[in-house]
C-alpha cells in the first residue's frame, strides 16, 4: 500500500468521524479557529486534531492512526500526536484515574480561575465590562415564588414586575444556598442577573462557603449544550466539557450537583418538556438524567414555568425568582461603575424619577442609565421622568453606540433618512411579532415584511439576537420591553388612533404610544415620531383625545378601574395639559384617588401629575381615600394636592402629615379608625384639622378610646349638615344623642 492509499484511509477516517459528530466538532473549532475554517480542513495536522478531539468523546482510533502515520512516513506528525496525546485535552483513555478529592480540588481551582470575573449583562454584548464576583458582587434581590408569571405575556410583564416589587419579601442568599436543597429552580426576566448569581454560587462553593457536603459541582451552559446533540448521558457530558479535569472518571456512582444555566436557550426545550420515544436528540436524555442528582436550573420565567411540570417533586425543592439589585446592590453598582463626577447625577435621577428608580433594580436598565448619564456632557434629569423617555434614551443609545458606531450625535444620526428607515424596519418587526405574541421567530417570518432582510441581516443584530437551533437560525429581541417600545413606535408612526384602539393587543402599548406625543424639547422622543413620511399628519390633541375618550367610555364594569388607571398613565406619559376638549371628556365621570399598599410609586407619580393638572383646570376631585399609614413623599404630596379641591375624603387608618394642615373646605369627611386605638393627641393633630373644614362628618371609632367627651366638644361648635358617629356599638346621628350617651356614661 503506497502513501497515497494511506492518505486516503486517513481522510476516510477523519470524514467518518466528522460526519458522526459534526456538531461537537463545530463547537471545538468555534473556540479554536472559527466555523468557517471547518470546511477547509486539508492538512494532516488538522486531521490529527479532529481525531484527538474525537478521542475525548471516547472514539479510540489512536493505535490505528499512529500506525498509518508511520507507514506514510510522517514520523513528525506521529511525534506530534504522541505529545498531544499526553496533554490534558486528549488523555481520557490513557491516564491514571483520579479520585474524588483530586477532581473536587481541580474543579474548585477551575471555577476560581475562570469565574472570578464575569462580563456585565447588558444586551447587546458589544462592549462588556468585567464585574468582580469574588470581591465586588452586587447583591441581588431573591424572592420565593409559588407560581411564576410567564415572561412572554407582553401585556402584563412590566406591570407585574413593578407590582411585584411592592409585595415581595426578600430571601437572604445564605438562607437559600447554605441549606443545600435537592432542587433549586431560578427564574427571572432577561438581564436580571441569573448568571451572576450562579457564578457567585460556584465561587462560594469553591471557597467552602456553601454546598459543603457536595464534592462535585458541574456548571453547564445550555448554549454550549446545543452544540453536543449526540451526547446521550450525563457521564459523557461532563467528560466532554471537563475532560482536562476528570479524565474519564465515572461520576454515575458519586454524588454530584449540576448547575444548568440559560434553560430558555436550550434549543431542544420542547423535547425536554414533552419527552417521547421518537426524540432523536440524545442530549435530551442527558439533561433529563440530572434529575437523579441534586441540581440548580436557571432560565427566563416562561422556560422555568414549563420546566416545573417535569421537575421531580422533592420535599426540599425551592422555586425562587430574581428581582434584580436590592437597594444596597444599586448603590454598590453606582459606586463601582460610574465616574466620580457623575455619581451624584445618577443618584439624583433615581430619586426624582419613579420609573427610573423602579427599573434600576434590573441590571440591564441600571447599566444603560448609568452609561447614558456618564456619556452625556449635559444630562437633563427629566430624560427619565416617563417610561417612554427611559426606553427612548436606551433605544437611541444602543443605536448610536452599538449599531451605527460612529461619533455623530443623536440629532445628526436622525438627519440621515437611511437611519430612520432602519429604525422603522426594526420597529416593524417588533410590531408584527408583538401583536402575534411571539417571542421567537424565523427568518421567513421577517422576510414577509422586510424583503431585503437576507442582505442586511447582520445590521439588525444588537436589538435582535440570533439563536442556532436544530431547525436552523431563529431570532428574538434582546429584551422584551425594548420589543414593546419598538412596537409602540411603529404603531404611532404608521397607524391612526382609530386603528390603535381597535386592536386590543396594543392596550399595553397605549401609554408609550401616547408618550410619543410628549413635546418636551429636551427629550429625545422628537427623533422617533417622524419616521414614516407616508403617514398623514394630524393634530396631536385629536390623536390623544380619541384614545382618551375610548378608554373612559369603555362599559365593562369589571375592567373599569383598569381602563381609568391606564388613562391616567397615558395622560402622564404624554405630559398633556387639559384643553377644553379634554375637560369635556374627563369631567363626565367621578374621579376617586386611592392611596393604599397596592400601588406602585410609578402609578402614584402618574396620579400626582393628573390631579395637579385636573385641579388647575378648575375641576374638582370626587373622592380621596387613604388606607395607608406609612406614606412616601409622593403619596403625601398627592394627599396635599387632592385636599385643595375635593368633595369627599375618607380615612381608613391613622395617618400623620407633619408640618402641614388642610386649608380648603371639604363637603364630606369620613374617618374609619375602629381598628386603631389612637391617643387624644394623635387624633387632635392628625384628624381635627380636617374635621374643622368639613360640612358633613362620619366617625367610626375604636371601642376603647377614652376621649369621646373631647371629640364632642370639638365638633359641637361646628355647623355640620350631617353627622354619624359609631362608638361602643352604638350609632349617633346628632349632637343630642351623643351628649346623652356621654352623660349616662359618666353617671
Amino acid at each position: 500500500m503506497d502513501n497515497e492509499e494511506y492518505k486516503d484511509i486517513l481522510l476516510k477516517i477523519a470524514n467518518n468521524l466528522l460526519e458522526k459528530d459534526v456538531e461537537a466538532l463545530k463547537f471545538y473549532y468555534s473556540s479554536k479557529i472559527g466555523f468557517a475554517h471547518l470546511e477547509k480542513i486539508k492538512t494532516s495536522i488538522e486531521l490529527i486534531q479532529i481525531l484527538e478531539h474525537c478521542m475525548v468523546l471516547g472514539v479510540d482510533h489512536y493505535n490505528a492512526f499512529v500506525e498509518v502515520l508511520h507507514k506514510i512516513g510522517r514520523n513528525d506528525l506521529a511525534k506530534h500526536f504522541s505529545k498531544t496525546s499526553n496533554s490534558p485535552v486528549s488523555s481520557t483513555k490513557f491516564s491514571a484515574k483520579k479520585d474524588t478529592s483530586e477532581i473536587c480540588t481541580a474543579l474548585k481551582r477551575f471555577y476560581l480561575t475562570n469565574y472570578g470575573k464575569i462580563c456585565e449583562v447588558q444586551p447587546p454584548l458589544k462592549l462588556p465590562a468585567n464585574v468582580d464576583l469574588m470581591h465586588k458582587f452586587v447583591d441581588l434581590c431573591i424572592i420565593d415564588t409559588v407560581s411564576t408569571q410567564t415572561d412572554a405575556a407582553f401585556s402584563v410583564e412590566r406591570k407585574e414586575f413593578l407590582e411585584k416589587q411592592l409585595r415581595y419579601t426578600p430571601i437572604p442568599y445564605s438562607e437559600i444556598f447554605m441549606k443545600e436543597k435537592s432542587v433549586t429552580l431560578i427564574s427571572g426576566i432577561a438581564g436580571i442577573g441569573k448568571t451572576w448569581l450562579l457564578r457567585k454560587c460556584l465561587l462560594d462553593w469553591s471557597n467552602g462557603l456553601i454546598w459543603k457536603s457536595v464534592r462535585l459541582v458541574f456548571y453547564l451552559e445550555c448554549r454550549r449544550l446545543n452544540l453536543c446533540p449526540n451526547i446521550g448521558n450525563i457521564n459523557e457530558l461532563v467528560n466532554f466539557f471537563y475532560s482536562e479535569i476528570i479524565n474519564n472518571f465515572d461520576i454515575s456512582i458519586h454524588p454530584a450537583l449540576f448547575v444548568i444555566d440559560g434553560l430558555d436557550e436550550f434549543k431542544y426545550l420542547n423535547e425536554l418538556i414533552n419527552p417521547s420515544s421518537s426524540c432523536s436528540y440524545p442530549i435530551v436524555d442527558a439533561l433529563t438524567e440530572i434529575q437523579k442528582y441534586k441540581y440548580v436550573v436557571a432560565g427566563r420565567v416562561y422556560a422555568i414555568d414549563k420546566y416545573q411540570s417535569i421537575s421531580t417533586e422533592y420535599c426540599d425543592q425551592i422555586n425562587i425568582q430574581i428581582m434584580g439589585f436590592n437597594e444596597s446592590g444599586i448603590n454598590s453598582y453606582i459606586e463601582n461603575n460610574v465616574l466620580e463626577g457623575k455619581k451624584d447625577v445618577v443618584k439624583a435621577t433615581l430619586m426624582e424619577s419613579a420609573i427610573a428608580k423602579s427599573m434600576s433594580s434590573v441590571p440591564f436598565y441600571l447599566s444603560s442609565m448609568c452609561k447614558i448619564i456618564s456619556n452625556s456632557k449635559i444630562f437633563y434629569k427629566n430624560s427619565f421622568f416617563t417610561m417612554t423617555d427611559l426606553y427612548a434614551n436606551i433605544f437611541l443609545y444602543f443605536l448610536q453606540k452599538h449599531i451605527i458606531k460612529n461619533n455623530e450625535l443623536i440629532y445628526q444620526l436622525m438627519e440621515n433618512n437611511s437611519n430612520k428607515k432602519y429604525i422603522l424596519n426594526i420597529c416593524k418587526i417588533a410590531y408584527q411579532m408583538f401583536i402575534e405574541n411571539r417571542v421567537i421567530f424565523s427568518k421567513e417570518d421577517i422576510q414577509t415584511f422586510i424583503i431585503d432582510f437576507d442582505k442586511n441581516e447582520e445590521n439588525f443584530f444588537g436589538f435582535i439576537e440570533r439563536i442556532e437551533t436544530n431547525l436552523g437560525y431563529l431570532y428574538q429581541f434582546a429584551h422584551l420591553t425594548i420589543m414593546e417600545f419598538c412596537a409602540s413606535v411603529y404603531a404611532y408612526n404608521c397607524l391612526s388612533s382609530e386603528e390603535i384602539i381597535a386592536n386590543e393587543k396594543l392596550n399595553s402599548c397605549l401609554s408609550m404610544i401616547c408618550g410619543l406625543t410628549n413635546k418636551n424639547q429636551s427629550s429625545l422622543l422628537k427623533f422617533l415620531v417622524n419616521l414614516n413620511p407616508l403617514k398623514k399628519t394630524c393634530q396631536e390633541s385629536s390623536f390623544l383625545c380619541i384614545i382618551f375618550d375610548h378608554l373612559l367610555k369603555l362599559k365593562d364594569f369589571r375592567l373599569e378601574t383598569y381602563y381609568v388607571n391606564l388613562f391616567i398613565e397615558c395622560f402622564y406619559e404624554s405630559q398633556s395639559s387639559f384643553t377644553d376638549e379634554m375637560i369635556s371628556i374627563v369631567d363626565e365621570r367621578d374621579w376617586t384617588i386611592w392611596i393604599n399598599d397596592g400601588k406602585t410609586s410609578y402609578r402614584t407619580s402618574c396620579e400626582n401629575y393628573f390631579v395637579n393638572n385636573y385641579i388647575k383646570s378648575g375641576c374638582k376631585i370626587t373622592c380621596l381615600i387613604v388606607n395607608k399609614n406609612i406614606l412616601s413623599d409622593e403619596e403625601k404630596n398627592l394627599i396635599i394636592q387632592c385636599s385643595t379641591n375635593v368633595h369627599r375624603v375618607n380615612f381608613c387608618c391613622s395617618i400623620k402629615l407633619e408640618g402641614w394642615k388642610p386649608k380648603e373646605k371639604i363637603k364630606r369627611l369620613e374617618i374609619y379608625i375602629s381598628r386603631y386605638l389612637i391617643t387624644k393627641k394623635d387624633f387632635e393633630e392628625n384628624f381635627l384639622p380636617w374635621i374643622n373644614l368639613c360640612e358633613e362628618l362620619g366617625l367610626y371609632l375604636h371601642v376603647d378610646i377614652d376621649f369621646i367627651e373631647e371629640i364632642y366638644e370639638w365638633i359641637c361648635c361646628l355647623n355640620l349638615k350631617w353627622l354619624w358617629i359609631r362608638y361602643h356599638y352604638e350609632d349617633f346621628y346628632n349632637f343630642d344623642e351623643l351628649k346623652n350617651f356621654i352623660t349616662q356614661k359618666n353617671v
